[in-house]
């Protein structure tokens, strides 16, 4: 699959977009109607592949109180070969390997056809959990069992702005047999291109060649998911915040900063020469937040073919957002 080929060269420049299973209560016949709902909504783009979220409640992350309850939901691999067998483009499963006894992640591992799925593998939220399975062990047996799977690790431009080192731990990824890394959402631009140009030139220095980075833009519909990005570790500037505070359409506002954002980042990948891709995260249960991200992601497919430029962003995600209602 083109998907899968692209990443193993490592050039990069595709499209995904990016879901959270169905609850784990929903009733079957209700998930299969979510599912066909979401590949008729995702039919007229040209994605390169679906990202399936592993959805932990990752408590530890933050003592803060969780601005929304942690609601379990069904398992991505089930999701995916339950119901999304029409989906005809490669899936990204992700693994949250910490919840996984060995035995159950290994044998998913070496089930996987390579063809038709891909993975990222995600470590514990803190240091001080034990996990059943550690994301060193998941990477090993990654390697061990299904050598030929492509598998993705995770890349957060907030760590590197605050620690200044994510890019040694995407190096020791990569040494472990990372083949590309999915960024959490992108608010400061500015953070994920130091990112950027530090990992850049670091594989450079050792003469290797950098692993794509595939950024995840989303439209933030209220001020109270906003509030969760930022208890997720998500750094929205302060100028964002003031827009999507008083903005009287929360998700075209959001939609104008991501679009924004994106084109920023595609076109500084460009000039670097480093490996991209986009990825459009659509978490919301509200149809106008579905129907807006479905419309971004249309957007970004014109800003990788080339044919929308920063001053076009806003435009086109104004008409857009206004179309779908």
């Amino acid at each position: 699959m083109e998907l899968t080929r692209r990443i193993r060269e490592g050039a990069g420049e595709v499209l995904l977009f990016a879901l959270t299973p169905p609850r784990l209560a929903t009733a079957t016949a209700r998930v299969q109607e979510i599912a066909d709902a979401t590949i008729a909504r995702l039919r007229g783009l040209d994605l390169d592949g679906l990202v399936l979220y592993d959805i932990d409640d990752e408590v530890e992350r933050n003592p803060q109180q969780r601005p929304f309850p942690f609601v379990p939901t069904l398992d991505p691999a089930d999701y995916l070969a339950a119901h999304l067998g029409d989906w005809t483009t490669p899936a990204v499963v992700y693994r949250a390997v910490g919840k996984y006894a060995p035995a159950e992640l290994r044998s998913w591992l070496a089930t996987q056809d390579p063809s038709r799925v891909l993975t990222v593998l995600v470590g514990a939220a803190s240091s001080s959990l034990r996990p059943a399975s550690t994301l060193t062990e998941a990477q090993a047996w990654a390697r061990e069992l299904n050598p030929e799977l492509v598998v993705g690790g995770v890349a957060i431009p907030e760590r590197h702005h605050r620690r200044g080192d994510e890019h040694v731990r995407m190096l020791a990824k990569q040494r472990a047999g990372c083949r590309f890394f999915v960024t959490q959402v992108v608010y400061d631009v500015n953070a994920a291109k130091n990112l950027v140009s530090d990992y850049f030139y670091a594989c450079a220095e050792r003469g290797t060649a950098p692993a794509p980075i595939v950024f995840t833009f989303s439209v933030c519909g209220s001020l109270r998911t906003l509030e969760f990005l930022e208890w997720l570790g998500v750094d929205v500037p302060r100028w964002i915040e003031n827009d999507l505070t008083h903005a009287g359409d929360t998700v075209l506002a959001s939609q104008h900063v991501a679009l924004a954002a994106a084109v920023e980042l595609i076109e500084f990948c460009r000039r670097l020469g480093m490996p991209f891709g986009v990825n459009v995260e659509s978490v919301s249960i509200r149809r106008v937040e579905i129907e807006a991200s479905v419309g971004l992601a249309g957007q970004l497919q014109a800003a990788l073919a080339g044919g929308v430029g920063e001053d076009d962003a806003a435009q086109r995600a104004g008409r857009t957002t206004t179309d779908t209602g």
